[in-house]
């Protein structure tokens, strides 16, 4: 991706070559070339200095940015050899508090980081969760993050519930949490999932298509019976059938909260352990022995997001990153087939 060649830095530095994203508070002189000739100087300036287009425009308002060495609008349309000048804001400090807890990377470059969530883990700081979240973790552990919308933090385009492990992925720049809500907003982003759930399903693969909204009484709910409910469709397929439990491979062609547990306790078959959709203390139902203990022991639901597709928000390459299952439900998937295989 060409934004156009770096004439100088300001004061000094290296002259000529493909325009980097400059630094904070760094001032950059660029030549606009022949492919960016006829864009929106606010445009022109949100993709090249890595920021938003409203935190572009505000820049040119304010004076921040000259064209040619004199003032421009942010509706000024550029013309190849065109000299942009402009200097990167500072974000402003997170509220959060940075703390140093241990992440599973899976993967991590200058725009983006993907982890291996796990289970009891709370993705953004909430009334009541504070502290141990996955954004103080990334603040902590991301020494490269350059601001999204003014702030200095990691930007959270998509979220996994306390209970629910797996492949998620975060964006460390302005331009890269843009890019990747575009693709979840446009559902150009796979997401698969596994979850073990109760019954044996009678088919080897179905949708569920019922609106998911907040429930009717139970407001911290969710539910298909909403007044209000999003469209929301489901695509399972059965991976194993473990007797009076069977292990999906879950695709969600919608993220609504709660779709997943929502939908299959729809449809009959809740998933193992889910204290809020599913069947409640039902591990008190069994008979003393190591089924009852896997499943008790467990403490949340028995989801995982397993894989996760989507494009690199800068240069548009596929990326596929997929996260094993954790011990907990591969101890009690192993239980389930020595039982149902005479193990």
């Amino acid at each position: 991706m060409t934004f156009g060649r770096v004439k100088e830095r300001v004061p000094g530095g290296r002259a000529d070559g493909e325009a980097p994203r400059p630094e904070a508070g760094e001032a950059v002189a660029v030549e606009v070339a022949a492919g960016e000739a006829g864009s929106r100087l606010d445009v022109f300036l949100s993709r090249a200095a890595g920021i938003s287009r409203s935190q572009a425009a505000k820049a040119v308002t304010a004076g921040g940015v000259t064209v040619n060495d004199g003032p421009a609008k942010a509706s000024y349309r550029l013309r190849e050899g065109d000299r942009v000048v402009f200097r990167k804001p500072r974000p402003a400090p997170c509220e959060v508090v940075p703390e140093d807890i241990p992440l599973r990377v899976l993967y991590e470059d200058p725009h983006l980081i993907v982890i291996d969530k796990p289970a009891g883990m709370v993705v953004h700081p909430a009334a009541g969760n504070y502290r141990g979240t996955l954004v103080n973790a990334l603040l902590h552990h991301c020494g490269d993050l350059t601001g999204i919308g003014a702030v200095l933090r990691p930007g959270i385009v998509h979220r996994l519930d306390k209970g629910t492990s797996g492949v998620l992925v975060a964006a460390k720049t302005e331009e890269a949490h843009e890019g990747l809500a575009r693709q979840f907003r446009d559902r150009r982003v796979k997401k698969v999932y596994l979850a073990l759930c109760h019954g044996d399903p009678r088919q080897e693969e179905g949708i569920v298509s019922l609106p998911v909204g907040r429930h009717p009484v139970e407001r911290k709910k969710m539910s298909v019976r909403s007044r209000r409910g999003k469209e929301a469709v489901t695509r399972w397929r059965v991976r194993e059938r473990l007797g009076d439990f069977a292990l999906l491979e879950v695709v969600i062609e919608t993220g609504r909260t709660h779709q997943i547990r929502v939908h299959l306790n729809a449809v009959g078959h809740p998933v193992v352990g889910d204290a809020v959709y599913g069947r409640k203390g039902f591990w008190r139902t069994l008979p003393q022995g190591d089924l009852r203990r896997l499943i008790q022991t467990l403490g949340r639901q028995a989801l995982h997001a397993w894989s996760l597709t989507f494009s690199h928000p800068w240069d548009g390459r596929p990326l596929t990153f997929t996260a094993p299952l954790p011990a907990d439900i591969e101890d009690l998937l192993n239980f389930l087939r020595g039982r149902a295989h005479g193990g």
